[in-house]
């Protein structure tokens, strides 16, 4: 499908992130305790994991937005320990003090992101199964043939609005809209829905003043596609929930597409962002991708390693008093999962430099019950997408030094926020299935055009007037909007 669902047109749009958010917020709060937002903290999260790790080892208490006192896992195998010990460090959010005592208000930009939903996400034991084992059945119905097919004609569609000026922002024009569109179609909606999608996702996750707004437009146009694919299942991921012999309701549908949906786009994009960051500005890795020595999949751990897509991940709840890294915690207290944190401890990575090609170890994806489930499906987009990129633009190049990119940061992640780049101008041909499904719409806009044609003309006739209907002005196409957008 291809065009908008009926009754479309008053679809909400997100409203864009307060650019005064975070100002005057000390870096020091209550308790003498550092805080993981504001200014200080979003300009050097690594450096401030790195002082958190030298002031209290494996664990540390941090403050989040609205100052609530909670633990910072930094050390590896205490990360591990947490994560694979669910009868200790819970994912069910509700066990935490601070929900418990009413001291989260509604509108806290840390609700869409820690609050309690019917997912897996936040379940435990035979509940977590359940609803686990249908997103992975949904998820591993995909082909990696079929992945790549939609990754090709999306990147090749972007490369070709480019092509011929030969320049480019990678971030904007590539990354930030590639995971996102093709999740859409993974997910059985229409194109129309991916630039808006993007902007609402980045938003939700930088716990902006507007994460509710963002995260309501998700989930209404989520619940869209449930109520379209009730009446007209396809090949699809809302498709297969929604028949799994789980027996999920809407409500669980929609939560675990909701999640899907943005865990894969933030993952993907940083992902992607930071692989090409890589492969332009690091010596040694095109040095061995060019000469063969080192494959692309393998470089990508590389990536893993020193820049997870999800700087931390929100969270467990302890179940009962216990210990973890040296620091006795209480049973209520909520803690992060430090993946980027983890991923340096000097215990695991005494040496920085060494290369880890290939090596699986990282936190990026999680581990135990919880382990991301559709990393393979993320890896895959991300490392389609950088070959189909590279094939096309082969001399792609940075266009500026590197010591002028510069990132953006939230609580939760760490974003790349330009890579301009430039490249010899070419034609790009477009992706057969892009021609095919433009085909595929106009044969719909042109049937719909001629049913309300019809319907008019009918109309008239019974009320003895001469038909005067005319044919409905077309919306543009989303190809149409994201070319103009592109080109302004």
């Amino acid at each position: 499908m291809t065009t908008p669902f009926p009754g479309d047109a008053a679809a909400p749009v997100p409203l864009p992130g307060c650019p005064a958010h975070g100002r005057g917020i000390e870096p020091i709060g209550p308790g003498g305790l550092r805080r993981l937002y504001g200014p200080e903290a979003e300009a050097d999260p690594a450096g401030l994991y790195e002082k958190l790790r030298a002031e209290y080892g494996e664990v540390a208490p941090v403050l989040l937005h609205g100052d609530h006192r909670v633990w910072l896992i930094l050390g590896h195998g205490a990360n591990i320990t947490a994560m694979r010990t669910p009868s200790l460090f819970s994912r069910d959010s509700r066990l935490w003090s601070a929900f418990r005592n009413g001291e989260v208000p509604a509108d806290s930009p840390l609700l869409p992101v820690v609050a309690w939903q019917p997912i897996c996400v936040f379940a435990d034991g035979e509940e977590h199964r359940r609803l686990r084992g249908a997103v992975l059945d949904g998820l591993n119905g995909f082909d990696r043939r079929g992945v790549r097919r939609h990754v090709r004609r999306f990147t090749t569609d972007l490369v070709q609005v480019v092509g011929t000026t030969g320049r480019a922002e990678l971030i904007s024009q590539f990354a930030e809209h590639l995971p996102m569109l093709v999740m859409t179609k993974l997910i059985g909606m229409p194109d129309e829905y991916g630039p808006q999608l993007v902007d609402a996702a980045r938003d939700l996750m930088k716990g902006s003043e507007t994460a509710i707004a963002s995260n309501e437009y998700v989930v209404a146009s989520l619940r869209r596609t449930i109520a379209v694919k009730r009446d007209h299942p396809g090949d699809d991921l809302t498709s297969r929930l929604l028949a799994h012999p789980a027996g999920l309701t809407d409500d669980e549908v929609m939560e675990h597409l909701r999640v899907v949906l943005l865990a894969a786009n933030e993952t993907t994009v940083n992902l992607i962002a930071d692989s090409l960051k890589m492969v332009l500005t690091d010596p040694r890795f095109r040095a061995h991708l060019s000469g063969g020595q080192m494959t692309l999949g393998e470089a990508l751990d590389q990536v893993l390693w020193d820049s997870p897509p999800m700087s931390l991940v929100a969270g467990r709840c302890a179940t009962a008093d216990t210990e973890l890294g040296g620091q006795q915690i209480k049973a209520g207290d909520f803690l992060l999962l430090g993946l980027a944190a983890g991923n340096v401890d000097p215990v695991v990575r005494p040496d920085l430099a060494t290369p880890l090609y290939g090596n699986r170890s990282h936190l990026a994806f999680g581990a135990g019950p919880h382990e991301c489930p559709g990393q393979d499906i993320g890896r895959h987009v991300a490392e389609a997408g950088i070959d189909i990129l590279l094939t096309l633009l082969p001399d792609l190049r940075l266009a500026v030094p590197e010591e002028e990119l510069t990132w953006s940061s939230a609580w939760i992640s760490r974003h790349l926020t330009a890579l301009p780049v430039e490249f010899t101008p070419r034609e790009i041909e477009p992706d057969p299935e892009s021609v095919a499904e433009a085909e595929r719409a106009a044969e719909e806009r042109a049937a719909r055009a001629e049913e309300e044609l019809q319907a008019a003309e009918r109309a008239a006739a019974a009320a003895s007037a001469p038909p005067a209907a005319a044919v409905p002005a077309q919306r543009r196409s989303w190809w149409d909007a994201l070319t103009g957008f592109f080109r302004r």
